[in-house]
């Protein structure tokens, strides 16, 4: 008429875990029945991350122990009750665990702490067998456990009860002197009154007379309760169950069987046993009461809180119930808003577990030597993060997010790319803006001054093509500030190698013709085929289709693409371009810079040719500039990421176009605006002289 224990075992587990005790006591009878509750409980517990802090065993026949014994045990039991910090322990057994429990206490305060507090700041779980209501133990507990709160806020596993609306009239009509053929009721009230009944032939005791008036309800609630407990329950519907299956098998009978029978059932009490199966029923309480295949009772336990008070009684108040018949996930229910822990407790719903837990941001760390549930707390380390208490480790966060300062939980990462409104980039842009507009007067002033001896020397045509090609480096430097996207991730790398292609071809161009041009004036030179050709564009047009093909290659096989990085800069998402290939744009990078070589090479050869229009020396000053800025570009490249990475390519273009603008142009334009007068072929001619 009990469920079977099993459930109760599962319902102990899924209440420490609801609480998140994983550090707990138990106490068991030192009889086959404890033993049995050890062997399941404990591997259960384990599973669930669990620990067992202590495991003791009550007397289970206390008079049978000496005196030198008890206190054996008793002193053994100091550390684990005074010390322990499992703040919540399992009480299996029958009600003399609690007394042996109290003595255990007791004991200990006496022989360590006379005349101290009882040290009662725990959760004591009990099981469905331990009923504190005991007349038999009222003397020797003295009610104290009670008084002093030893026991307030117990949490009890008991068998589901209903309370049944005349129960309590029932007690209070009781009457012991017209209880007949129910000896039990006067044997009761003699000890629950503390008085006794005449009997025939037996002299009056000293105590009071009974008089059968005294009230059950002024009873403390140790040595009786006015409502209806499990056990009480129990019999009730065993009763009620016998009767449906003793009225079924009575109905069913054959009419005639029960006539030759008179009316009466001649049974064997086992041949009920078949029926009690069959026969689910709902009793008087509105619960329904069914067997199982195995003829155990289908149903469950409530969760029970103690509540104690100062006139020595306690109250029962349900806080929770295991149901196996209910809906799935509901199979367990708690209230904690209902139950009253113990004042001494510091935290409420208290802990129990072998140390403090570990807060978010840090990780356990199992202890050497020692069970799983004891730990260390360990930071967690760069990059992880814990979000939630008592982890086991530390995980990373998503790509696009990363860990807080105190790394409990991750942030969404901030894009990172050189934007127009930071001051790096708002620097980048003034300055190629600026030197946009310095080139475009220069070209102006060239333009205006067209005809002019030094407009006119060395191919005015190849002075105006560098000049835009320059306007066009400073703009595509622009291509590289700001959000990129798809279009200037394909324009940015191949519009600045075309250019400065075309730059660096032109200032080629205007080299060789200086040496063309002088080794032409020798008599018989085969040079003096070549003056007369468009040979300057022809090897601007030249050098610069072979730039064309290598970007062309490149767009076609692997062209860049918006990328983003997500790993190099804590925090940041840098938006980029993704060359696509490394090696063509190193190609780009590497053939730029062979023509800037050859250049500088003939212009440093050429520099001391005797001719009053000989640009070489001022050539060779802006190659020498240019190839050094480049130089110094490649490791200083390798080596940055994000903003930083972009900034190095800006300054490299802006600072080599101006070393070109500077070196080739300022000394002319000087003689243009400020030196008109030497800007005649007389006044060359005759300084040539």
């Amino acid at each position: 008429m009990v469920p079977n224990e099993a459930l109760q075992y599962q319902g102990i587990v899924q209440l420490l875990l609801h609480f998140g005790w994983k550090w707990v006591g138990l106490i068991t009878m030192d009889n086959d029945a404890g033993d049995h509750f050890l062997q399941v409980m404990e591997p259960m517990l384990s599973q669930k991350g669990i620990c067992t802090a202590f495991t003791k065993r009550a007397v289970h026949k206390m008079l049978s122990v000496s005196v030198t014994e008890l206190i054996d045990r008793v002193l053994n039991n100091i550390p684990f009750f005074m010390e322990s910090k499992a703040n919540a322990i399992v009480i299996y057994g029958e009600t003399r665990s609690i007394i042996w429990l109290v003595n255990a206490i007791w004991g200990s305060t006496a022989l360590l702490l006379s005349g101290s507090e009882i040290p009662v700041g725990k959760v004591w779980i009990t099981t469905a067998q331990i009923d504190f209501t005991s007349n038999i133990y009222y003397d020797m507990l003295h009610i104290k456990p009670f008084r002093d709160g030893l026991f307030h806020g117990a949490l009890s596993f008991t068998i589901h009860s209903s309370e049944h609306l005349g129960f309590t009239e029932f007690l209070r009509n009781l009457d012991p002197w017209e209880a007949k053929r129910d000896g039990f009721i006067k044997n009761f009230w003699e000890q629950a009154f503390s008085c006794s009944f005449p009997k025939l032939g037996v002299p009056p005791k000293s105590t009071e007379p009974c008089t059968g008036e005294e009230q059950l309800e002024t009873l403390p609630a140790p040595v009786f309760e006015m409502s209806m407990t499990g056990h009480s329950y129990s019999i009730y519907n065993a009763i009620h169950a016998v009767a449906h299956a003793l009225r079924f098998v009575y109905t069913s009978r054959p009419k005639h069987r029960a006539g030759e029978d008179g009316g009466k059932l001649n049974l064997e009490p086992w041949r009920l046993h078949s029926f009690l199966l069959r026969i689910p029923f709902n009793n008087t309480c509105g619960d329904e009461v069914k067997f199982n295949e195995h003829g155990e009772l289908a149903g469950g336990f409530d969760i029970t809180n103690l509540v104690t008070f100062e006139n020595d009684s306690y109250a029962r108040v349900k806080v929770g119930r295991l149901d196996p018949q209910a809906s799935p996930g509901k199979e367990f229910t708690i209230n904690e808003d209902s139950i009253e822990w113990h004042e001494d407790l510091t935290e409420v719903p208290p802990l129990s577990v072998c140390n403090d837990n570990c807060h978010p941001g840090s990780s356990r760390k199992r202890r050497e030597g020692e069970k799983f549930c004891c730990y260390d707390c360990v930071p967690c380390s760069e990059g992880l993060i814990s979000d939630q208490k008592d982890m086991d480790y530390c995980i990373c966060c998503p790509e696009d997010q990363h860990p807080n300062k105190d790394r409990d939980q991750c942030l969404p990462k901030t894009p990172s790319f050189l934007s127009f409104k930071e001051s790096l980039g708002i620097s980048f842009t003034f300055l190629a803006l600026f030197f946009f507009l310095i080139t475009a007067v220069v070209l102006g002033i060239f333009i205006k001054q067209r005809d002019t001896p030094i407009v006119k020397a060395n191919n005015r045509s190849l002075t105006y093509l560098l000049l835009v090609s320059l306007l066009l480096c400073f703009l595509c430097s622009l291509l590289f500030i700001g959000e990129p996207n798809k279009v200037t991730c394909l324009l940015r790398q191949t519009a600045f190698g075309l250019v400065f292609s075309i730059a660096v071809s032109s200032v080629l161009a205007k080299t060789i013709t200086v040496v063309v041009i002088f080794m032409a004036t020798k008599p018989g030179n085969i040079f003096r085929k070549l003056v007369g050709m468009r040979l300057a564009y022809l090897i601007v047009f030249s050098c610069s289709f072979v730039q064309v093909g290598i970007c062309a290659v490149w767009l076609a096989t692997s062209p860049p693409f918006l990328d983003w990085d997500m790993h190099s800069v804590a925090g940041k998402i840098i938006v980029k371009c993704n060359e696509g290939s490394i090696t063509m744009f190193y190609c780009v990078l590497g053939y730029m810079g062979l023509l800037a070589t050859v250049s500088f090479t003939v212009a440093f050869l050429a520099k001391k040719l005797p001719d009053s229009f000989n640009e070489a020396k001022f050539i060779t000053f802006s190659m020498l500039v240019f190839c050094s800025v480049w130089l110094s570009f490649v490791p200083t490249y390798l080596s940055s990421r994000g903003k930083a990475m972009v900034a190095v390519e800006i300054f490299s273009i802006l600072a080599s176009s101006a070393g070109l603008l500077g070196s080739i142009f300022s000394p002319k334009c000087y003689v243009i605006i400020l030196k008109p007068h030497l800007n005649k072929r007389e006044q060359l001619i005759r300084r040539k002289r």
